[in-house]
């Protein structure tokens, strides 16, 4: 019996094992068709005579073996991410010659055309095609000096054109200074910025102007897969990153991202990440690109306060200012109103706004998640469709809801002031401001979502008793008076149909009650007294 064992498994020497039958079969024809094995079927048992000891393939080859994609599903996942990755990954292709006579735009007094700053064709013919023909007030100051290899240190919000400036700059220095042979992973510009919002914006605007240039241009931000984004980071080489702090620092640790060749860097919204925290990760990223007598740097900020000019003053050399007037900082577009109502009654105004006034679409502040998410509730309660978006939210809902609202099929969105900076979308008819901010600056963004490209807006502000005293040092940063509006009585109160309940927030200091034998610390003032010691 053990001979007879040691003969099947052709171990026993002298004696070869029982051939195998050819793939052919036997003399009677071919054998019996098999079915093929899935590729994403497990690992085969081995067959009865096979040796046991037989090493498994190691390294790429095993991986491969293991994980060898069905041809089904890599075109499924080819269909689902095609738009994005092919639009983010490969540069434009040749496109038909174009002549930039057919761009006239006629000149005016106290305004500079695109054609007077001497721009590459593939840059004008992006801003002939996205309909630009006046540069606005911070391009007009910003441009000269940074398409002339200057450093700027701009004050500027959000929908003023920088984010066009800086690109501008970006695209016309890389298209006149061609570099071959680019390191992989070495971008030649770096673009920072506070949320994953406002660089997916970039990223977006840099695809349309930089359209006809040959230039990759990628966005790198946390919340989303970091192995996906490091595929593509390696696959596309991109020659500009924009990237929030956190995401950018894992990615260079990892040394997947080499900042020593960056030839412009650019810090958006510096304020911003002052108040984040993220100064700190900014200033490691600083340090890592080369010195800043060898790069130009580009920062801007919605103020230039000491503490953001020292910053600009250490990491520029000799930068060009460029302040917009405080009374210039909310857009002329823009219609301000301030509703004087108690807490109890927001509610039953907001709700009678939407339906009484049909406004179109209408971006909703709160202060806090909580509020938001409350909001949000309450309104869907009533019948009005919204959908609340936080810092809360996971990326690929954020996404999705920003979709949807930016393509219209979204009335309402409630979101929190971390979408007050970086959100650009067209046709936002009404801001309303269920709460008023804390901070004088967020005001200022949070209406520069409406009125924007010379459009008109409207921006409702609730002011109740408990947010009162945060209007003056709006209307001091703003210059003037925001103009209050009493509404009438039955605006104040719920129509019968709305079949409603809602509850009335707490005050802003305020913070959910703690039950009284957990609210205490132990020995402190007003703390009870100490229990007994314990034994050991």
């Amino acid at each position: 019996m053990i001979r007879r064992l040691l003969r099947k498994m052709g171990l026993l020497q002298g004696e070869a094992a029982k051939p195998k039958p050819s793939a052919l079969g036997s003399a009677g024809g071919p054998p019996p068709a098999r079915p093929a094995p899935h590729p994403h079927a497990s690992r085969p048992a081995p067959e009865r005579g096979a040796r046991h000891d037989e090493p498994r393939p190691r390294g790429d080859a095993g991986r491969d073996r293991r994980r060898e994609p069905h041809p089904a599903d890599a075109a499924r996942r080819g269909r689902a991410h095609a738009p994005r990755e092919a639009a983010a990954a490969a540069p434009a292709a040749p496109s038909t010659p174009w002549d930039p006579a057919t761009f006239r735009v006629p000149p005016a007094d106290g305004k500079t055309r695109f054609h007077d700053l001497d721009l590459p064709a593939p840059i004008l013919r992006a801003i002939h095609e996205l309909g630009f023909q006046y540069a606005t007030p911070i391009q007009a100051g910003v441009l000269p000096p940074a398409l002339a290899g200057r450093d700027v240190a701009g004050q500027a919000q959000t929908g003023t054109g920088k984010t066009v400036a800086f690109l501008i700059t970006i695209f016309n220095h890389c298209l006149r200074r061609p570099i071959e042979g680019r390191r992989t992973g070495a971008p030649r510009a770096l673009i920072l910025a506070p949320t994953r919002e406002l660089v997916m914006q970039i990223e977006r605007d840099a695809l349309e102007l930089g359209r006809h240039t040959g230039l990759r241009s990628m966005a790198v931000y946390g919340g989303s897969e970091l192995e996906k984004q490091r595929r593509r980071l390696a696959e596309t080489n991109p020659d500009v990153i924009c990237a929030t702090p956190g995401r950018l620092l894992d990615f260079h640790a990892r040394h997947d991202l080499h900042l020593n060749r960056v030839e412009i860097l650019v810090i958006d919204e510096a304020d911003r990440m002052l108040d984040m925290g993220f100064i700190p990760d900014v200033r490691r990223i600083v340090y890592g690109t080369p010195p800043k007598d060898r790069r130009q740097t580009m920062f801007f900020s919605a103020t230039l306060n000491p503490t953001i000019l020292r910053l600009a003053a250490s990491w520029t050399r000799d930068p060009v200012k460029i302040e917009i007037a405080p009374e210039r900082l909310a857009a002329e577009s823009v219609d301000q109103r301030l509703y004087v109502v108690t807490s109890r009654e927001k509610f039953a105004l907001l709700y009678n706004l939407l339906q009484r006034e049909k406004l179109d679409r209408v971006l909703l502040f709160a202060n806090r998640r909580d509020a938001v998410d409350r909001l949000a509730r309450e309104l869907r309660r009533v019948g009005v469709a919204c959908e609340a978006i936080s810092g809360a939210l996971a990326q690929k809902q954020r996404t999705r809801t920003l979709d949807a609202f930016r393509e219209g099929r979204l009335r309402v969105l409630v979101a929190t002031d971390v979408m007050g900076r970086g959100l650009h979308v067209e046709g936002i008819s009404h801001v309303v401001n269920y709460n008023v901010p804390i901070d004088p600056e967020d005001y200022v963004h949070r209406i520069g979502r409406t009125g924007r490209a010379g459009a008109s807006g409207i921006s409702i502000t609730f002011a109740c008793e408990e947010e009162a005293f945060y209007i003056p040092p709006i209307e001091e940063l703003l210059g003037h008076s925001i103009p209050c509006v009493h509404p009438p009585e039955d605006m104040l109160r719920l129509p019968p149909d709305a079949h409603a309940n809602p509850i009335a927030e707490p005050p802003q200091d305020e913070r959910p009650p703690m039950h009284a034998d957990r609210g205490r610390r132990r020995g402190g003032p007003g703390g009870g007294r100490r229990g007994p010691p314990r034994r050991r």
